[in-house]
């Protein structure tokens, strides 16, 4: 009988789960001089923090390895990691949180574990679908001069003060989803009884404009199109520190929705360990200072030490359990009927 590759994967998956930890730990291969590491991330600060705080820790430690980037944005990236499945060209993959933990379950990237040092330091939401390195919640933005009041709840939006002078963020997409499914909640709904989302949400129109990008977003409040919207807090807060004063982040009482990247390590890759060292590196303190320093992302681990004037704009301790997560498997099962709905009732 011919054992297929297949099937000599599952017999060794198999003794692998069997196998007592340290057995199966010292059986990946060491890495040699001539490998390589293929890297698929986000490209600008998130491509050069990478280079700088986790390619170069890596190289010194393992010389004459190689590291190459596939950069861009996740849904090509995703694609050809679905395409190459079991032969991967990718070892560490970036991903969204809702993707991150479908690709586990479909095969294509790998659970979490310990063989990772850093993950016994994560907190428990990033230890689902990969290696979470960074909390980016999504929550209310607005200029502070045309509030008659702090924005303390997501229910604000449907103050009458803002009515047709809401951006309200295009669906799919990070923004448009924790609107939808914040919407649902707060007045009662989930992302099981979505339907009270998209009336809640057709009572606000008409809207300055729908926005489909953070470029977008600032360019209307730099030009007084639109005074309230929903965004990314992090990327906000670097438009208000650099462009913007006025722009305030919001920290609702129903909580910020959460948002995370997640680096997840390909099922298949031949670069094992050198990808369980890359993640570490990401999730030790040199790259995760430098994430929340220059663009406001939040570390997902609880071991490093944070200097007092970066706390307040950051989510931490207390603060990371308040995010808002959601049953990602019901919202990517019905994205496609949500995205037709949202054109029909919303942007329509």
């Amino acid at each position: 009988m011919t054992t297929t590759r297949r099937q000599i994967g599952r017999l060794l998956l198999g003794a692998g789960l069997a196998a007592p930890v340290h057995f199966t730990r010292t059986a990946v291969a060491q890495p040699k001089a001539g490998d390589e590491l293929v890297v698929g991330v986000w490209g600008g600060a998130q491509e050069r923090i990478v280079r700088e705080h986790v390619e170069k820790a890596l190289l010194a430690k393992y010389p004459g390895v190689k590291v190459s980037y596939v950069l861009g944005g996740t849904p090509e990236r995703r694609a050809r990691a679905y395409a190459e499945r079991g032969r991967p060209s990718f070892d560490v993959i970036y991903l969204n949180i809702f993707e991150s933990r479908q690709a586990v379950k479909d095969g294509v990237t790998q659970a979490p574990t310990d063989a990772v040092p850093q993950f016994a330091n994560l907190y428990d939401v990033a230890k689902l679908g990969g290696y979470g390195v960074a909390f980016n919640p999504v929550t209310i933005v607005y200029d502070k001069r045309k509030a008659s009041k702090p924005v303390t709840s997501w229910q604000d939006l449907w103050n009458p003060e803002w009515r047709g002078r809401i951006a309200w963020p295009s669906y799919p997409g990070a923004q448009g989803t924790a609107a939808l499914l914040m919407a649902a909640k707060i007045f009662g709904g989930s992302e099981n009884a979505i339907d009270i989302g998209f009336r809640k949400i057709r009572e606000l129109k008409p809207f300055a404009a729908i926005q489909g990008s953070q470029d977008q977003l600032y360019g209307m409040f730099d030009q007084g199109v639109a005074d309230i919207s929903v965004e990314f807090g992090s990327f906000t807060r670097s438009y208000a520190e650099t462009r913007n004063p006025n722009i305030e982040i919001a920290n609702p009482v129903e909580g910020q929705a959460i948002a995370m990247n997640v680096a997840c390590i390909t099922v298949g890759t031949r670069n094992q360990k050198l990808a369980e060292e890359w993640v570490n590196l990401h999730l030790s303190a040199p790259c995760m200072l430098a994430y929340a320093q220059q663009i406001y992302y939040s570390p997902t681990v609880k071991n490093i030490a944070i200097p007092a004037d970066l706390q307040p704009k950051l989510v931490l301790g207390p603060d990371v359990a308040k995010l808002v997560d959601f049953d990602w498997d019901v919202v990517i099962r019905n994205q496609p009927a949500w995205t037709s709905r949202f054109n029909r009732e919303i942007a329509g």
